[in-house]
């Protein structure tokens, strides 16, 4: 039974760290595109909606999706997928991207806004160390109380 108070708190430390990865790899792909000089003449091809949520009383969230397309100047086409986007762009709009030349797949459509993403990392990542600490905490203390009920019971 005592694996059962290590191993969940375990997963969701193990969950929380590979989101935490997620946002920083974003994160550092947002501010490649945005340092690296480089724009191009994008296409929406296409716009869409995914929804999240709505089981029983929770909220329902709703994300806007595009695809856009565009020729890299080394003459390369890149189709690539961006959520968040202004809901003013719609399908045949012509947008300006910013990618990094060595990897363009990783453009983006959203405007050099580096306080604002810088902030929105911090803050996903303030988020996800309160996860792992209460994880680390319920697990030290449950750790301690086992041993000295096992103390208290070895009399």
């Amino acid at each position: 039974m005592d694996v059962f108070f290590y191993a969940v708190p375990a997963l969701m430390m193990a969950v929380v760290l590979l989101a935490a990865a997620k946002v920083v790899r974003r994160s550092m792909d947002l501010r490649r595109a945005w340092n690296s000089g480089l724009t191009a003449e994008a296409r929406c091809l296409r716009s869409y909606t995914t929804s999240s949520g709505g089981g029983g009383d929770t909220s329902v969230t709703t994300t806007l999706h595009h695809v856009y397309e565009f020729t890299t100047r080394e003459g390369r086409t890149v189709r690539f997928e961006e959520a968040n986007g202004p809901s003013t762009v719609i399908e045949g709009d012509i947008v300006t991207v910013h990618y990094a030349a060595e990897r363009p797949e990783k453009a983006t459509a959203h405007a050099p806004s580096r306080g604002k993403a810088a902030a929105g990392t911090i803050g996903m990542l303030v988020f996800f160390g309160v996860i792992v600490a209460f994880c680390v905490g319920f697990m030290v203390t449950y750790h301690q109380m086992s041993a000295a009920s096992d103390g208290f019971f070895g009399m």
